[in-house]
């Protein structure tokens, strides 16, 4: 077999790993972003600033927030059950020990602290949670398309063949799911019709980079014979054309119907798509083609999984439109918050409800179809992860009540800490420069530049795979072109922010 034909088989006739893996590791990052939040904090409770050296910074921010990830998708995948372990033992410890010099200094109750914390008041107009899901998914995305193509990241977690649930496969619909997060149908506040056909006018002149990319990827792909899994998205469909017809197809649904009812389209959608995939021959079709062996012959048997699937990616990104819409209801107080966590997690325990019911009676998991089940499996697993994070952003507020002044980048900031004047924290006063340089950090560098964050990952994976022989590399080898391949993107994005560079010219 030809190179080619040896990668191509590599990363084919996959069957996933099982929910319970994939639920586990998404406690990961979150786990990463606590730890590094409360790794600043020490350090600013030790020497009374935050860290001064952006080369410091970006250091810390790789070690704690990318590094770990690689790790875990890789040699450390076998004992994944416990990094969260280890992870959360060794957040415990540093929070532990910032408790402790506050309760030396000031002995406030903890009855006191938690009342203050309840009534702590936050940026309404500001989420966190919604900037850092995104971001890991970029680079969890960007991890995965290298990774994958090395034998040390297992089968399981690549992209399924029919059915199925791998990481990569999740991490498809994510992207789309935190896309709609932030569209301009969650972003502009009137309703009014004429915006809504001015939010379309705009949604078709943004995505021609998408096409322009896509456009891209299949001439180069096609030219220097690179491998490629036709199953996943067919002949000459790509994920940059997905994304950019979700988006517009999206925006004219929206244009048409009250978005505040976009879960009722999306609901509707999808389980239209399925009743037409279980009653008709579409699902043998997508499967087999329309011959029954598999043809490739004609645009619409080439492209059929890219094609067909939109309609599953569509009701994914009309659902995320909604959770966008709840999320900017001004919430301005972590008591807010608090509830609004166990608003998303009863909807969370009701997805996973309708996914059990959904594969035991209908069809199970499959991201070739987009189907019913990988849209419910998509929205629960990535309402988890963001709610996940919202909880690491209000434990790191809790944290920074008790050393009064400190910083985390891409956290929230504490606008009125409460009413009562008792001091029960060291105080922390960064100067104006010191702030500036806490701001600067690798989540935000990522988050400006995130299509050519993405871009720059695909075009490295090539290169690597071209250059490389990936699948009989051993484990110490793989191990640092990751870690290179993943601190060049990053360095370069931290270059970009710093220079106040966007790369956007749309």
């Amino acid at each position: 077999m030809s190179q080619k034909h040896l990668k191509e088989a590599f990363i084919s006739n996959l069957n996933g790993t099982d929910l319970l893996e994939i639920s586990l590791g998404l406690s990961l990052a979150p786990l990463c972003l606590l730890c590094r939040g409360l790794l600043l904090i020490l350090h600013q409770l030790h020497y009374g600033k935050p860290l001064r050296s952006r080369t410091h910074s970006l250091l810390l921010d790789f070690l704690t927030l990318v590094s770990p990830l690689i790790f875990s998708c890789t040699v450390l995948a076998p004992i994944l059950f416990l990094i969260p372990a280890i992870i959360g033992a060794f957040c415990a410890g540093i929070f532990s020990q910032i408790y402790s010099q506050r309760k030396g200094e000031g002995r406030v109750p903890l009855r006191q602290v938690v009342q203050e914390f309840q009534k702590t008041c936050l940026d309404p107009e500001y989420i966190p949670a919604v900037t850092v899901f995104r971001v890991y998914v970029n680079v969890l995305t960007s991890i995965s398309i290298l990774a994958v193509d090395f034998p040390q990241y297992p089968r399981r977690y690549a992209k399924t063949e029919t059915y199925g649930t791998g990481v990569m496969d999740l991490g498809v619909g994510a992207f789309i799911f935190g896309n709609a997060l932030v569209c301009p149908e969650v972003r502009q506040k009137s309703h009014s019709t004429q915006l809504r056909f001015a939010s379309l006018a705009k949604q078709c002149f943004a995505i021609w980079p998408l096409i322009f990319l896509g456009v891209g990827r299949l001439l180069s792909v096609k030219s220097i014979e690179y491998h490629e899994h036709t199953s996943e998205y067919g002949v000459h469909w790509n994920f940059f054309f997905t994304l950019a017809f979700v988006r517009l197809a999206a925006s004219l649904l929206l244009a048409i119907f009250p978005k505040n009812k976009s879960w009722i389209i999306a609901l509707s959608l999808a389980a239209l798509y399925q009743l037409i995939l279980s009653t008709t021959s579409l699902k043998m079709f997508i499967l087999h083609g329309s011959d029954g062996g598999d043809t490739r012959v004609g645009f619409l048997n080439a492209n059929r999984e890219g094609l067909l699937s939109l309609l599953g990616y569509l009701a994914i990104y009309l659902a995320s439109v909604q959770v966008g819409l709840c999320l900017l209801k001004g919430r301005s107080s972590v008591k807010a918050w608090m509830d609004a966590v166990c608003l998303l997690g009863l909807t969370i325990l009701l997805l996973f409800l309708f996914l059990h019911v959904s594969q035991a009676c209908v069809d199970p998991v499959s991201r070739r179809m987009a189907n019913l089940s990988f849209c419910l499996w998509v929205v629960a697993h990535s309402l988890t992860l963001f709610t996940w994070f919202v909880v690491v952003d209000l434990t790191l507020v809790f944290t920074k009540l008790l050393v009064k002044g400190c910083s985390v980048p891409c956290c929230w900031d504490i606008i009125k800490p409460s009413n009562s004047s008792t001091k029960h924290g060291r105080e922390v006063a960064p100067t104006g420069r010191e702030v500036e340089l806490a701001n600067i950090c690798l989540i935000s560098a990522i988050n400006k530049n995130q299509l050519a964050f993405f871009l720059l990952a695909n075009v490295l994976t090539g290169l690597v795979n071209i250059l490389i022989d990936t699948i009989h590399s051993r484990t110490v080898f793989a191990l640092c072109i990751l870690h290179l391949y993943m601190f060049f993107n990053c360095l370069i994005m931290y270059i970009l922010h710093a220079k106040n560079i966007v790369l956007k010219f749309w």
